[in-house]
């Protein structure tokens, strides 16, 4: 079993690259079919949701072509199958972008339900809403969602939560539909922004994308076009907080520092000095931390993708710190795990976080139960006295693109291992040091 092997206690220093953004990568992936010409995206990043994506788009029989490692063409044009349903697909939540772009091009598409990481309940109630106002029938038959349609045409439609996968969603459908379609209530997130701004390049009318509402004009077909992805700002959050919580000077590029203003002012709060500049980030910290209050929310809000790497950085901060979770129910799960490594984190009504910060954290074995948890538990390892394995990392290469490789390269101790022989030559490195 593939684990991750972590010696804590260096303070990680220099400066890291970051990739392009996950979650705009597999909306924009999925947006590309609308095209009957080559879409070429680039600043993909290179982890394993962005390669399923790319294969159950190939399943559909469009073209797709892995230029680089970083960019994919994409042409719609070959598309003959509109059912996408591999045992890949269900493992990832962002399969359901395939519906919205396969209902707006085709009017049909049966997609399976959509899984990844176990956080809380993410209903598709809102999607569907969305396909119903535009004119589909929306439906889950053994597993499969299925939205058909004759026609769509363009309705105004509120949607009861902010859900960035169903704003993007209901706009990949819309962008042909006839006529005016204004979408209200919606999730401004920076991801939603870069979705729409592909859409545009590509012949879209879009208007309001980042604000609370979005307007959207049909259009007949859409070319193809070159585009590159952002910067993932959640990579750049959790090597922000790593800088911290290992008490280093890490500079972080290739960032868009106005997408991270929430993250470098709760830094600033508890005690970081963080200097911005046109593309980067530098985050330095040489003592013990403040306490504080975290409450997530929508962008421009804390974002809950942040919440697991935040509540491991004020385990070790001075004082009593509150984080309330008020998007997912379940976010919690890691708390068990990283009380194994010294952490006093006691959850009450299973969504507020109540944090009595520790002067230190010591090395265990841990078991990663999501995506963004497993990130932070990297971190603790990395601020932790001892040495710390990893289990179920998978869960971490879903959305972190060489992950080891950039933690090393900032002087931190870290290994991927599969084997007991493995572990215990990294023991021995790690003793000799």
């Amino acid at each position: 079993m593939e684990q991750y092997i972590v010696k804590g206690g260096n303070p990680l220093a220099g400066e890291v690259v970051i990739s392009g953004a996950k979650n705009a990568a597999l909306g924009i992936l999925a947006a590309a079919i609308l095209a009957d010409s080559p879409v070429t995206i680039s600043n993909l990043p290179d982890v394993n949701d962005v390669n399923v994506l790319l294969e159950a788009i190939g399943e559909t029989g469009a073209s797709v072509l892995r230029i680089d490692r970083h960019t994919a063409k994409i042409n719609g044009a070959g598309i003959y199958n509109c059912v996408v349903n591999n045992s890949y697909i269900k493992k990832m939540r962002a399969s359901y972008y395939l519906l919205g772009a396969l209902l707006g091009k085709y009017h049909h598409a049966e997609v399976a339900l959509p899984g990844g990481c176990n956080i809380g309940s993410r209903p598709i109630d809102q999607h569907l809403k969305g396909f119903r106002a535009l004119g589909a029938t929306g439906r889950v038959v053994n597993g499969m969602v299925i939205v058909d349609a004759k026609r769509l045409k363009g309705a105004r439609i509120y949607f009861d939560k902010v859900s960035v996968g169903a704003t993007i969603n209901v706009m990949l459908a819309a962008t042909m539909a006839e006529g005016r379609t204004v979408l209200e209530n919606v999730a401004k997130e920076p991801h939603v922004v870069d979705v729409a701004n592909l859409l545009n390049a590509m012949g879209a009318s879009i208007k309001g994308a980042g604000t609370d509402v979005i307007r959207i004009d049909g259009v007949h077909a859409m070319h193809g076009v070159e585009y590159s992805v952002i910067p993932d700002q959640i990579e750049a959050g959790t090597f922000m907080f790593a800088s911290a919580a290992t008490r280093g000077d890490v500079t972080i590029r290739n960032v868009i520092p106005k997408h991270l203003e929430c993250l470098t002012s709760k830094l600033r709060e508890i005690g970081c000095e963080v200097s911005e500049f046109d593309d980067s980030i530098r985050v330095v910290c040489n003592h013990r931390l403040h306490c504080t209050s975290v409450n997530t929310m929508p962008y421009p809000g804390f974002p809950t993708d942040m919440q697991p790497q935040i509540t491991v950085l004020l385990s070790l901060a001075k004082g009593t710190s509150i984080v309330t979770e008020s998007i997912f129910e379940n976010r919690f799960r890691y708390v068990d795990e990283l009380s194994k490594m010294g952490a006093n984190v006691r959850v009450e009504g299973g969504n507020i976080a109540i944090i009595n910060g520790c002067e230190h954290l010591s090395g265990a074995q841990v078991s990663v139960p999501d995506l963004r948890a497993g990130a932070a538990l990297v971190i603790a390892a990395l601020a932790a006295d001892g040495v710390t394995t990893l289990e179920d990392i998978e869960y971490i290469k879903r959305g972190y693109e060489d992950f080891p490789e950039k933690i090393r390269s900032l002087g931190g101790m870290i290994e991927e291992v599969s084997t007991e022989r493995e572990i215990n030559k990294f023991r021995m490195k790690a003793l000799s040091m």
